[in-house]
């Protein structure tokens, strides 16, 4: 897919650090235009121009890359992943009442930074091999996956997990809200890694706690990121202990608006829905996960439709499994179809805005990600159409949404950096991180035998 020749060039040209040529140019704009043939000039970390191959006459670069007919694509934004758990991916995938039977106890016997770590580096590669250029995370010790994460080059929304049981990191709220504020006050002006707050739950957080983190929030202007109405005891349990839903309630704290991320929102009302678009939060789409845990369908469609900011999030890969958007985005289209019972809902290109620009919307980062557009960050996803399951290719959204998976990302670019080529990633020994892998997976093993 690469390729450069100096010779092509006129000699007045404006100098560009990357260009990407012959690409059918999804921008996912405001008109989601799509130009055959396209070009995306980029200089520093910004994309300078998109249009159509007239633009090589004006600009000249070192590194061109040649996307020979491929898809590219604004990078996919996972908005909510748990990415250090890839350390216990596989581990108990069928056990009734996971959570509290076999994922909490697990992590007080494992977790530390070093695992946080070497999960959050595992995960990432995964991630950046397939397409997401940006993640949304919530974990213990997340200091440390935020280190691993921007080793690999990602762009991160990294959350300190807050909950009121004793922890790996903490033996109650206070001790992982006194982490998430050491985070924060080293990551602040990071140019990949956003620092957050990571309230688990509604019910897994005191309210005293909730409040605090709203005032940080606010004050620090950073996001919050949280599961929200995941379960339907959850729904019931606030009806009858409180008289509101899960969204009410948060709202009666005061803590649902433009920095808080909803993940999940499987089970919330039509008034919920009204109150979350005029609180104007975030919620992170986890069709996978959900449909595998049995929890039920989000009314997603509904929520998309109704304006909310929808984005598409994977869950954590012990949730999961996976952690790229690509494997979601078939299982988004299908599922709302079939629990529509209408096939003509949720098209292709709804459900590739989701995975982009919902995505962007949903971090209400929206005016630097999500499309490719003059002056938004060169964060770029080329997906080649040359392996058998992408020939013919007659639709891209289609292509993307019912044929592509994780294997067919040829290269990636984040903040204006490649980070993989000819689908090798170049900032890390993947090697070297799968024997970490491997090596610390007969630690989990011997643990996970006594549970």
């Amino acid at each position: 897919m690469w390729g450069c020749s100096a010779l092509q060039y006129p000699v007045n040209t404006m100098s560009a650090d990357i260009i990407i040529k012959n690409g059918t140019v999804l921008t996912m704009n405001e008109d989601k235009e799509v130009i055959q043939a396209g070009v995306v000039i980029i200089k520093g970390r910004k994309i300078v121009e998109v249009g159509s191959n007239d633009l090589l006459a004006a600009y000249s670069s070192k590194n061109v890359i040649d996307a020979a007919g491929g898809i590219v694509m604004p990078g996919m934004i996972n908005t909510h992943t748990h990415v250090s758990m890839s350390v216990f991916r596989s581990l108990a995938d069928d056990v009734p009442d996971r959570l509290n039977r076999y994922i909490f106890p697990l992590e007080n016997k494992m977790v530390s930074k070093e695992m946080s770590y070497l999960g959050a580096l595992h995960g990432s590669i995964e991630m950046a091999k397939s397409g997401v250029t940006t993640m949304v995370d919530m974990y213990l010790y997340e200091e440390s996956a935020a280190e691993a994460v921007k080793e690999i080059g990602l762009r991160g929304i990294m959350t300190q997990n807050i909950i009121k049981y004793p922890t790996a990191d903490g033996k109650d709220a206070q001790a992982k809200i006194d982490l998430a504020i050491e985070f924060v006050e080293n990551y602040k002006d990071d140019e990949l890694i956003t620092p957050g707050f990571g309230p688990h739950a509604p019910h897994t957080v005191n309210r005293e706690d909730l409040e605090k983190i709203k005032l940080l929030s606010e004050e620090y202007n950073l996001p919050v990121s949280m599961h929200v109405a995941e379960t339907e005891t959850e729904l019931n349990d606030f009806k009858d202990n409180y008289g509101m839903t899960p969204v009410e309630y948060l709202d009666s704290i005061g803590i649902l608006n433009e920095r808080f991320i909803a993940a999940h929102a499987i089970f919330v009302t039509d008034s919920d829905i009204t109150l979350m678009k005029a609180r104007d939060i975030g919620v992170a789409h986890n069709m996978v996960a959900n449909i595998k845990s049995a929890k039920g369908v989000a009314p997603a469609l509904k929520m998309h439709d109704q304006g909310l900011r929808v984005g598409l999030g994977t869950d954590g890969p012990m949730s999961g499994n996976t952690l790229d958007i690509i494997g979601q985005m078939g299982y988004v289209a299908k599922l709302h179809k079939l629990a529509n019972k209408d096939r003509s809902v949720m098209p292709p290109l709804k459900v590739v805005e989701m995975a982009t620009m919902g995505g962007a919307r949903a971090i209400h980062r929206e005016d630097e990600l999500g499309s490719l557009e003059k002056g938004k960050l060169a964060d770029i996803a080329i997906i080649e159409v040359i392996s058998a399951n992408m020939v013919p290719m007659y639709s891209p959204y289609s292509a993307l949404v019912y044929s592509a998976n994780a294997s067919n990302v040829d290269t990636v670019i984040v903040n204006g950096e490649i980070i993989v080529k000819d689908k090798v990633l170049l900032t890390y020994d993947e090697v070297k991180s799968r024997k970490m892998m491997l090596d610390f997976s007969k630690r989990v093993s011997a643990i996970a035998d006594t549970l």
